[in-house]
């Protein structure tokens, strides 16, 4: 989050939470207020505001921790949200009794990645405690390159493991395509694959290519070099595929699958957060259903399986994606760092695409 001092609710990082009767756990200094970047309007970057002495998170559950951060990232879905993208499903997780409040809704701190330190512990929570770096930070990276890693490796885990059903033990040999390997999720998706042993083929621009092959992808094929499609089919056949593009692509994909073989089509790109915004939450709920339940029939009729998939926050996830840093078989791309007070340049940086990696606020200017 694009704050100094965050709440992260219980279920996503916080995990192993013990019986509540210690208390609340503080460190010295956890009290007091904030500088933060907020919006109070959905737009362009304009909205943007710098707000020198904002509230303190609270603790209100007892599976609560409140971090003071040290790093954040930006993601393409913040670019999104600063103009309303999933303002439904926010606002909905928010207070359910609210949606339409705008009181209740702003002023909105962006933001999915942080790296920091725990300041606050609610009375549940034994995993954690004042002083730790979270969650857990591997001991190799600076706050800077952990803030990189969570949104985008958990996507990709969700998309590869969760959804896709490959793991360490099933994914030797198998081959995997990345289409836009170049961003966030794809460089992450590149490297998990390699880590557990697949053939990986990379689609990215031509200026890519060299940190694909860095990042351990077999093969790499530029997108822009011509038809993408008929560079694909002269390839063998897939085992998996992880659409980070979409559109045109979903036509055609599809058909790059091994047959009656258990291959699988990953997209990240859905209307399930559109569908709530245009028809409202029970509407764009049934429309998603209806959508998904029929592509996926229609492709498992033609011999591959069809999914989505969606970041999902995980505690163990990450334990197990520090492991891999730790082992050296992830690192974190990052393209570009900004300082705190840069945020809107970084938005703006973000908002110009062909990233190689993540882009990073250093929020308190230490590593």
């Amino acid at each position: 989050m694009l704050a100094r001092g965050a709440a992260v609710r219980g279920g996503g990082l916080l995990r192993r939470a013990g019986a509540p009767g210690r208390g609340l756990r503080t460190s010295p200094a956890a009290r007091g207020g904030m500088p933060s970047w907020v919006i109070d309007r959905y737009g362009r970057n304009e909205v943007l505001r710098f707000a020198r002495n904002m509230a303190l998170p609270a603790i209100r559950f007892p599976n609560e921790v409140v971090i003071k951060v040290h790093a954040a990232s930006l993601n393409p879905i913040d670019l999104s949200m600063r103009s309303g993208y999933g303002a439904t499903a926010l606002n909905m997780k928010r207070d359910p009794l609210k949606l339409n409040s705008e009181e209740n809704e702003f002023p909105l701190t962006l933001g999915r990645d942080v790296s920091g330190v725990v300041m606050e512990c609610g009375l549940s929570v034994s995993y954690f405690k004042p002083g730790d770096e979270v969650s857990f930070k591997p001991k190799c990276l600076s706050h800077t390159e952990a803030a990189s890693l969570p949104y985008v490796g958990l996507t990709a885990w969700s998309a590869i493991n969760k959804v896709g059903g490959l793991n360490q033990k099933n994914c030797g040999g198998k081959r995997l395509l990345i289409l836009g390997a170049s961003g966030g999720v794809g460089t992450f998706a590149v490297q998990l694959g390699k880590a557990w042993g697949a053939h990986v083929t990379a689609v990215c621009s031509s200026d890519a290519s060299t940190l694909m092959k860095e990042l351990g992808a077999d093969d790499v094929i530029d997108y822009k070099s011509g038809n993408l499609e008929e560079q694909l089919k002269i390839l063998p056949l897939f085992d998996f595929i992880l659409d980070n593009v979409g559109g045109a692509t979903e036509k055609w994909a599809l058909d790059l699958l091994k047959k009656w073989s258990g291959a699988t089509y990953v997209t990240l790109v859905t209307p399930f957060l559109i569908n709530m915004d245009r028809l409202g939450v029970a509407d764009g709920m049934l429309q998603t259903g209806v959508t998904i339940g029929s592509k996926t029939l229609k492709h498992l009729c033609k011999g591959v399986h069809y999914r989505w998939a969606f970041f999902m926050p995980s505690g163990p996830c990450l334990d197990e994606i520090a492991e891999l840093v730790n082992s050296g078989k992830i690192q974190p791309v990052i393209d570009q760092v900004f300082s705190f007070s840069e945020v809107p340049k970084a938005f703006l940086k973000l908002e110009g695409g062909h990233a190689r990696g993540k882009t990073v606020i250093n929020v308190i200017n230490k590593k």
